[in-house]
Formats: structure tokens, C-alpha cells, sequence
């Protein structure tokens, strides 16, 4: 149990900004903490849906109450995943080789290519947590969050890593017992809301698309392309909960 909660506890510190207690030695891997991610996505979709839910109660419009509960996951998680989707986006357009692409990933600036693609998905993410806000399901963004964040623990169990370090290189030894745990953490929730089920299927489709363009652009997976995969699959659970079927 000591164990678990070490896990759990790892997942948490990484994955966002919330404090939760120093890290003691020995601090496990990450590859075993992995299944705990959608906890973390817990935390983030409480914060989210909590600014949501205030910010309803208090007549704002769903509009408003959207685009503060986007920036409260941004400000709980550090925008860690947003930047991970940016610098894929500048590396996989912009470089015309692996070994480019690559490097244009790890530079800490921001290019054109990074730039729309923020400016895009930020405003996908608005709108469709905005509907979310219109049909006042709060319970939703936290399971979305939840949902979510198995995104990147399959990409680690099921892709190559694509460096031979960082946090994908990390990973490489997520088992299929930790992907299904993150399945059953992150989807059962889920699957209580009304087009819960489709909703996973698209961002299970979703995901599986940056699966194969991340290995053909640069071989395998990276941390970058981690959290690109986190808000992918956000961004399709969001549109697919929102739309009127």
C-alpha cells in the first residue's frame, strides 16, 4: 500500500502544481507510477470543475465560466501539457528530418507552428467546456480530466521511445496491467455520462492518429508528444460530450 501511494504521489508532483508533499527515497519510477495519472487528472478536472461550478453560481455565463475553468487547469498543471502540444507542432512541421524535428522540440522557444496550434486547441477546449458550462455538467470536466491523462500511458506502454532520454525514454517500461488500470481509473467515470462511450471511441481514434504521426515524424514517442496526447484526447471527449446527437 506504502507503495502505491508513492506511486500515486509521483504522478500527482509530476503532472501538476498542486503541493503534495516531498517525494521520499527511494522515489519509484515513473513507468510503475504511470497508472496513477487519471488521479492526477482528478485533481485537475476538482479544480477545474470547482471554478466552473463558482463561477455559474454566480451568474457569469457559460462563456465565462469556460474560459475560467480552462484557465484553472492550465494554472493547476503548470500548462505543462499545452507547451509538450506546441512544441510538437513546431517540431513536426518545421524540421524535415527526425534529428531536426527532434531538436526543434527541445528548444524552449516558440515558433509559428507552436503558435497556431495553441491558439487553435486553446479555443476548442473554450468552446467545448463552455457547452459543458451551457448544459451544467460539472461532473463532466472532471471526468474528462481523468479520462484524459490515459492518454499518455498508452502512448508510453504501445510506443517506441524516441530519444534515449527524457521523460518518454522514461516510460518505456509501462506494463499492459498499468494501461489497464488507467483505463478502468480514467474511463469508468466517463462512462456514466450520456455519450460517454462514444466519447472514448473518438478520443481513442484521436490518439491513435498522433500515435502514427509521432512515429512517422520522429520514431516513437517523447515527453512532448505525451502531453500533446493529453490534449488531444481532451479536446475530442470535450467536442464529443458537447455535441447535440
Amino acid at each position: 500500500m506504502r507503495q502505491r501511494l508513492a506511486q500515486a504521489q509521483l504522478a500527482i508532483v509530476l503532472l501538476t502544481r498542486v503541493p503534495f508533499g516531498r517525494l521520499r527515497d527511494p522515489v519509484p519510477p515513473l513507468a510503475a507510477a504511470a497508472w496513477a495519472f487519471p488521479l492526477a487528472g482528478l485533481i485537475v478536472g476538482l479544480i477545474a470543475g470547482g471554478v466552473m461550478w463558482a463561477a455559474l453560481a454566480l451568474g457569469l455565463s457559460p462563456l465565462v465560466a469556460g474560459g475560467l475553468a480552462l484557465g484553472a487547469q492550465a494554472m493547476a498543471t503548470g500548462a505543462l501539457h499545452e507547451d509538450g502540444l506546441a512544441d510538437i507542432c513546431d517540431g513536426f512541421w518545421g524540421g524535415a528530418t527526425r534529428e531536426r524535428r527532434l531538436q526543434i522540440m527541445r528548444d524552449s522557444r516558440i515558433g509559428s507552428y507552436g503558435t497556431v496550434g495553441l491558439v487553435v486547441t486553446l479555443g476548442l477546449r473554450w468552446l467545448g467546456l463552455a457547452e459543458l458550462a451551457e448544459m451544467q455538467a460539472v461532473a463532466a470536466v472532471i471526468a474528462v480530466a481523468m479520462a484524459s491523462r490515459v492518454a499518455p500511458v498508452a502512448l508510453m506502454a504501445w510506443l517506441p521511445a524516441a530519444r534515449a532520454d527524457g521523460l518518454g525514454a522514461q516510460g518505456r517500461a509501462v506494463g499492459t496491467a498499468s494501461v489497464l488500470v488507467a483505463m478502468l481509473l480514467g474511463g469508468l467515470p466517463l462512462l456514466l455520462l450520456a455519450q460517454g462511450g462514444a466519447a472514448l471511441a473518438v478520443a481513442a481514434l484521436a490518439v491513435a492518429v498522433l500515435a502514427l504521426t509521432a512515429r512517422s515524424k520522429i520514431g516513437g514517442q517523447t515527453g512532448d508528444v505525451l502531453g500533446a496526447g493529453q490534449q488531444t484526447a481532451e479536446i475530442a471527449l470535450l467536442l464529443t460530450l458537447g455535441a447535440d446527437w
